[in-house]
């Protein structure tokens, strides 16, 4: 049988891979909602591209349909690519704090 520091090393060991875990399919499920929305953002164009537009109260659809589609793509585009660049830097920051508390500790 394991002694008390044994099991709080083995208990503390388990919950990291738990919240490895946890945040590898947070972050697999917004990918996958940040692809599909960037799908049905392709799909707007392409359907709105094709047709005339008569609506006064859809001022984005007609934005789209004037050619000023690639400007609202590019700037969806690199809103998602300043969120993923964000979220890096945070995680890889927690990582430097936890390693630095860990060399403190010790």
């Amino acid at each position: 049988m394991y002694d008390t520091e044994k099991r709080i090393e083995l208990v503390k060991k388990r919950m990291h891979e738990y919240h490895r875990r946890q945040e590898w399919r947070t972050v697999c499920r917004l990918s996958v909602l940040c692809t599909l929305l960037f799908l049905s953002l392709v799909g707007a164009m392409g359907i709105m591209q094709n047709k005339p537009i008569d609506i006064t109260g859809m001022y984005g659809t007609i934005l789209l349909h004037e050619d000023a589609g690639g400007y609202v793509l590019v700037a969806v585009i690199s809103f998602t690519v300043a969120v993923v660049i964000t979220a890096l830097c945070i995680k890889f920051r927690k990582k430097g704090q936890k390693s630095q508390a860990a060399e403190d500790h010790v």
